[in-house]
């Protein structure tokens, strides 16, 4: 939902591009991670509710319409899971990120397979039923956002009792993709007033562990878009949402249980 294009300095070397939504979970994890271990790149936001990812120029790139997507020269990767994996081979990133240790890494594939079912979808309702829907004119039956709401807690107590348990981290004693991952869903509904870390000291916890980790400066610039959502929202500048992408909208719709 971002409105900017930033380019490669004139005169850089040839790297990625990565195409990113600044106001979705899985974009902010590639561009945290990118940034965090240095690897160069050109990053292009694309604005869905604008429809840009239908032009023709997006689909020469992407044919699948997914974000964030990476182009490097002539191979193009989607999946935030997938590129994150790819970077940190290519870039032989630090080994606590995706340790080359086989159950080591074991773990941190269980989680990702149970946040693809778990957490992503679930944990981005808030910001769709408070922002994104108004835009167009549409509502989702309170019953739906109640029931989001306990789905919501039984994977809260899920990520502390099974992952995080006494660890420092998930699955481990370092940070990992599994808590990058993490992290990015979990500050979503915070944004919109929906606090999942409230009552939940170790979950708490975790968090600052992570942001420490990262670094506030870098923390700040990646969550600043998403943690004034509702401001941009009302101050009218946030988006201008064309017919275009009303079946995408309204496709996401229907897929909140």
């Amino acid at each position: 939902m971002g409105c900017s294009e930033r380019l490669a300095e004139p005169g850089a070397q040839p790297r990625p591009s990565l195409r990113r939504l600044e106001d979705v979970g899985p974009c902010r994890a590639v561009y945290i991670f990118a940034k965090k271990n240095g690897i160069p790149f050109e990053m292009r936001t694309v604005e869905l509710l604008k429809g840009q990812h239908l032009s023709q120029k997006f689909l020469q790139v992407n044919s699948l319409q997914r974000l964030p997507t990476l182009q490097d020269g002539d191979f193009v990767l989607t999946e935030s899971v997938a590129i994150l994996i790819f970077l940190s081979a290519k870039y032989r990133t630090a080994d606590h990120w995706y340790p080359a240790d086989l159950q080591a890494r074991a773990h941190i594939h269980e989680y990702l397979g149970w946040h693809a079912d778990c957490i992503r979808g679930t944990f981005g309702v808030p910001l769709w039923t408070q922002v994104i829907m108004p835009l167009t004119g549409t509502q989702v039956p309170e019953e739906k956002v109640r029931r989001n709401r306990t789905a919501m807690d039984q994977a809260l107590q899920q990520l502390e009792d099974k992952f995080l348990g006494n660890r420092a981290f998930l699955t481990s004693q370092q940070v990992t993709l599994a808590d990058l991952m993490a992290l990015e869903e979990l500050v979503q509904p915070v944004a919109v007033g929906c606090d999942v870390f409230e009552g939940r000291p170790r979950l708490a916890a975790w968090r600052e562990r992570v942001e420490t980790f990262l670094g506030a400066g870098l923390c700040q610039e990646a969550h600043g878009p998403i943690l004034n959502i509702l401001e941009r929202a009302a101050s009218k500048t946030f988006l201008v949402t064309l017919p275009e992408a009303y079946p995408f909208v309204l496709r996401r719709i229907s897929r909140i249980p």
